[in-house]
């Protein structure tokens, strides 16, 4: 049944929609509460603030703060949270120190960045299950809505 309102368009845009946003959001978590997970997830706009953010019941508190500071990377580096750990472990020493040293940097698989074609204009970050699986809740979220 039709309420009359239009259904909120939830493709990958620039900006990043709300909708959007929610979407990658829900289906990440839901994708996690299937497989047995707890998880939170953050949805970042082009700029890294916070665009939406959830987390499945009893999810350990310190990943609210690591699935948002995992998108945040995964924006700073335009990159796969799990390609910058990549890169950071073949980087020369001085440069692996200096990074590692940054707040808010998390190189561990759990992020994607969101490109329309060139263009950044997002994050989906997921923190509480495996390294690998969160990677597949972030996965899920991205390809929701791509």
């Amino acid at each position: 049944m039709n309420s009359g309102i239009p259904l909120a368009d939830t493709r990958l845009t620039d900006p990043l929609s709300m909708a959007t946003a929610r979407l990658a959001l829900d289906t990440a978590l839901q994708y996690a509460c299937n497989h047995g997970w707890r998880v939170s997830v953050a949805v970042l706009d082009g700029g890294g603030h916070l665009l939406a953010f959830g987390r499945n019941a009893g999810a350990p508190l310190h990943t609210i703060d690591l699935a948002q500071d995992k998108a945040l990377t995964a924006v700073s580096f335009a990159l796969p949270t799990a390609d910058v750990g990549k890169r950071l472990r073949d980087a020369p020493d001085h440069v692996r120190q200096c990074l590692i040293l940054r707040p808010r940097l998390v190189p561990m698989g759990g992020a994607l960045p969101l490109h329309l074609g060139d263009r950044l204009v997002g994050a989906i970050g997921v923190s509480g299950a495996s390294e690998e699986q969160d990677c597949d809740c972030a996965a899920a979220g991205y390809e929701a809505i791509t």
